[in-house]
């Protein structure tokens, strides 16, 4: 079995593939003042709740974004299952070019979901990945990286706004029935969701006139359905196409 981790600023996401096959998944919540032992009790505790055998591990592949957790990582995986793991950096194979004025400076996140776009369909696409920060990554024809956008996160935006308007306050984040708001409640929402929703499709359409053709537009992360469901670009959601690029990039460079 495969263990994939993908460690955002907000999230980490866990997933064990057995073969091509993805039996078990979990969402944590990334916190760097964690020890690796809290780390490991907590997923020993989650294989425990799925029947899975932390010895049934075969290897470790990790994309992070969140540089006090490597080390963290690294520990986690030696102690609890006496693996060296590989991680999405600079110099590992990915099979696709990456077109940035400095390839380093592209978020291992954002290659990963790139990679797993492609290699499930091929063309041109636009991955939106709705995390801390909502990315937004063109990959042509080609199967070449050709850059992106980064945008605020829907949730940090609004956690902005409730931190800085003492007036204003949290409401759930769902679709008011109108755009026009009779209540602070549904003007909020009005606000937050349609107005981060015509963001998404706008940026889709820019880059779409900019780059040309019609690629395939897909969404993941955490508030991707959400976004989705009002959005006229997003044709496809995909919550798990950051494990999948994982578990393709790791038989690039294992086998």
């Amino acid at each position: 079995m495969l263990l994939v981790i993908d460690v955002g600023n907000t999230n980490t996401v866990i997933g064990v593939f057995d073969g091509d096959s993805l039996v078990s998944n979990w969402r944590v919540v990334t916190l760097p003042e964690r020890t690796s032992d809290e780390y490991g009790v907590l997923i020993q505790n989650l294989y425990h709740s799925s029947k899975i055998n932390s010895r049934d591990m075969k290897d470790i592949i990790v994309s992070c974004v969140v540089p006090p957790m490597v080390g963290i990582i690294d520990d986690l995986c030696e102690k609890y299952f006496e693996i060296k793991p590989l991680y999405v950096e600079p110099g590992i194979k990915t099979g696709m070019p990456i077109y940035y004025d400095n390839p380093k400076e592209v978020g291992a996140d954002r290659i990963v979901n790139a990679v797993a776009a492609y290699h499930r369909k091929k063309g041109a696409h636009i991955i939106v990945d709705f995390g801390t920060a909502t990315t937004f990554d063109y990959i042509n024809e080609s199967g070449e990286y050709m850059g992106g956008v980064i945008a605020p996160g829907l949730m940090t935006s609004s956690e902005a706004l409730f931190a800085k308007a003492s007036r204003l306050f949290k409401v759930e984040l769902v679709r008011p029935k109108n755009v026009i708001g009779k209540n602070t409640i549904n003007s909020l929402q009005s606000g937050i969701i349609l107005g981060y929703v015509d963001m998404v499709d706008g940026l889709v359409n820019r880059i779409t006139e900019e780059a040309g053709g019609d690629p395939w537009v897909i969404a993941t992360g955490g508030l991707a359905e959400l976004i989705a469901g009002e959005s006229k670009t997003i044709k496809e959601v995909d919550n798990f196409l950051t494990l999948e690029g994982l578990k393709v990039i790791y038989y690039l460079n294992r086998t």
